[in-house]
């Protein structure tokens, strides 16, 4: 039985969430703002101690690799590697969009496209769109939103669009009849632990000497790009 420490520090969120098996054990996480650098040490003891795992016993670290907050992933990423060095165990990472769309509430809507959407500036966001299965269907970008955005994947099926930059859009996203919404959609490290765990089973780990987060710097503010 894997047991897995799960690192989410992507948005203002700050989670962490020890599984056992692909279970969750333990999850402790608060939503303070950007203030991980003073609290991710102490969640993760909390988790750890609520799941009665030593940190001696973990097998892997799996930390939320972007897109999000440059700083956060930065401070997740770190301690994350960190911790992994210090133990001697393989470090994981989990695309953030990706696990977002394991939410419960997102899981429910069948037969529908899910569109997580993280907050990005002015009106743009990351985002990607996966399909019922969480199969990756167009991968993560920066998009500035507008009434063309999405159309191409609205147009085939409906979708459901969630996360931290749902609110900001949603009114141009809503005019379309297929498009369905769900609130309340944070990332957590609570949604990271099916993945961390077939990752682990396939070894499918990173080189911590040159893994890095994904932080879309490449993306040229201002200039549009559409999802299929």
């Amino acid at each position: 039985m894997a047991k897995i420490l799960n690192i989410e520090t992507s948005t203002t969120v700050c989670s962490v969430a020890v599984a056992m098996d692909g279970v969750v054990k333990s999850v402790h996480e608060i939503n303070e703002g950007y203030s991980h650098a003073e609290k991710l040490e102490i969640l993760i003891q909390k988790a750890l101690k609520d799941s009665k795992v030593e940190m001696s016993e973990l097998e892997a670290i799996s930390v939320s690799k972007g897109p999000g907050s440059y700083t956060g992933l930065r401070i997740g990423v770190s301690l994350a590697k960190g911790l992994c060095f210090g133990a001697n165990i393989p470090l994981i990472s989990v695309p953030t969009l990706e696990a977002m769309a394991l939410h419960p509430k997102v899981q429910a809507h069948e037969n529908t496209l899910r569109i997580p959407l993280l907050d990005a500036r002015r009106m743009e966001v990351y985002a990607c769109v996966l399909d019922e299965e969480n199969r990756v269907k167009v991968p993560t970008a920066a998009v500035v939103i507008d009434g063309q955005s999405f159309t191409e994947s609205l147009d085939q099926q409906q979708a459901v669009f969630f996360g931290p930059g749902m609110e900001k859009c949603k009114e141009v996203l809503s005019a379309h009849s297929n498009a369905r919404f769900e609130d309340d959609i944070l990332p957590s490290a609570a949604h990271m632990a099916s993945v961390s765990e077939a990752k682990f089973i396939a070894n499918e780990v990173e080189d911590m000497a040159y893994f890095e987060p994904f932080y879309l710097k490449d993306f040229v503010a201002g200039k549009p790009k559409k999802l299929l």
